[in-house]
């Protein structure tokens, strides 16, 4: 649709069905030219056009409003309908049959429902027709009442789709400032993390060794939390989780190095361990960890403190599988359905602080590893289990 088309005439082109009602309403008055025109008090302008008699008005095409008849619809509001112009005591000599050489003439104001005048269905033919029966009429001004309420359902659409389009934008600027946001934390986080590091081991004073302690544990945490962030970010961007897939053979160790550094940031619980050794998988170990940290962790918040979170890793029937288990009240399927989903946390549960998506990342590794995650919850354990090709 050329560009230079003004937005009334784009919303009548827009209308699939408007052709075919321009037909009809030609097949059932007889009139070889009908259109839908535009109508304000300084223009006249061809919407859509049905055209047998050969005026060459095409879509845009405009008539000077006062050598028509539409303007004193738009005047009056009231319908025109002539059936023959020589028979006409009020039209008969009026200056636009002249003009436009027609005997037989109709036309039906369009209005909004808000009841703001469009502009007109109207027709025309040098043959005189009979058009003022009531059948006619009714079912001319049912055409212009489809017009009027296709319009308003266009302009309803358009309005939707602009308020998509607006709050997808919004949604990608927010989730490209996350992603800037959380790569440029990484920087202060990494010095209070230094200078924990170094706050312990120039001082062996008992209180600020727990100082230092908390501050390390929590830098840790909040670096945490921006991994998820920037990690979620890149999924919803497009990028998608960045990988660094090859053949590892101790991907064991690097399991077991996850599950020991856990052991130590939380000595209050037990994590038992049988992680199958010499593990060698086509994988990227790094993500592999991150999966692993991020179900002992939410094992070690919603699992019964008392119990050990039991952690199993191995090859079985082909295929890789890592199970993380903890004891506690049994996950509703309800719940179940909700917890690979972004920012979603089970707020019933002890410990749900957290931006809710660790699971979320676990779910996007194992779908990059071509593999998958699932849950099972009975009365006594609920067991993350995740499984991978191993080939």
């Amino acid at each position: 649709m050329p560009d230079s088309l003004s937005s009334h005439v784009k919303e009548i082109q827009a209308m699939a069905a408007v052709p075919r009602m321009l037909e009809t309403v030609a097949a059932l008055t007889g009139l070889r030219f009908v259109c839908i025109a535009h109508v304000t008090a300084n223009s006249w302008t061809t919407c859509a056009v049905y055209d047998q008699l050969g005026f060459g008005l095409v879509p845009g095409a405009p008539l000077d409003v006062t050598t028509t008849l539409c303007e004193e619809v738009r005047e009056n509001r009231q319908t025109i309908v002539i059936d023959s112009v020589r028979d006409s005591e009020r039209y008969r000599d009026h200056h636009t049959p002249r003009i436009y050489g027609f005997q037989s003439y109709f036309s039906i104001p369009i209005f909004r429902p808000d009841g703001f005048y469009f502009g007109t269905l109207c027709g025309l033919d040098p043959e005189p027709a009979r058009l003022s029966e009531g059948a006619t009429v009714e079912a001319l001004t049912l055409f212009a009442e489809l017009v009027s309420r296709q319009l308003e359902s266009e302009r309803s659409l358009n309005a939707a789709n602009t308020a998509l389009v607006s709050e997808r934008d919004t949604a990608e600027l927010r989730e490209q400032f996350i992603a800037v946001l959380g790569h440029d934390l990484r920087t202060p986080l990494s010095a209070v993390l230094n200078g924990a590091e170094l706050l312990a081991l120039r001082h062996d004073d008992p209180f600020t060794l727990k100082v230092a302690g908390s501050i390390r544990s929590s830098a840790l945490r909040m670096s945490g939390l921006v991994d998820n962030v920037v990690d979620f970010t890149r999924g919803r961007m497009g990028s998608g989780l960045a990988l660094e897939l090859c053949r590892h053979a101790d991907v064991d160790r690097v399991l077991e190095q996850v599950i020991d550094e856990l052991r130590n940031a939380h000595p209050e619980h037990v994590i038992d361990s049988d992680i199958a050794r010499g593990l060698a998988l086509h994988c990227d170990p790094q993500r592999l960890a991150q999966l692993l940290s991020n179900l002992i962790k939410n094992a070690l918040i919603h699992g019964a403190p008392a119990c050990p979170v039991k952690v199993n890793a191995g090859i079985h029937d082909g295929g890789f599988v890592l199970e993380v288990s903890n004891a506690g009240p049994p996950l509703e399927p309800a719940i179940i359905d909700q917890l690979f989903k972004p920012y979603w946390r089970a707020r019933s549960r002890r410990g749900d602080d957290g931006l809710g998506l660790g699971l979320y990342i676990v779910d996007q590794i194992a779908r990059a590893h071509g593999g998958a995650i699932g849950v099972q919850s009975s009365e006594e354990r609920t067991t993350f289990t995740f499984s991978m090709p191993a080939a």
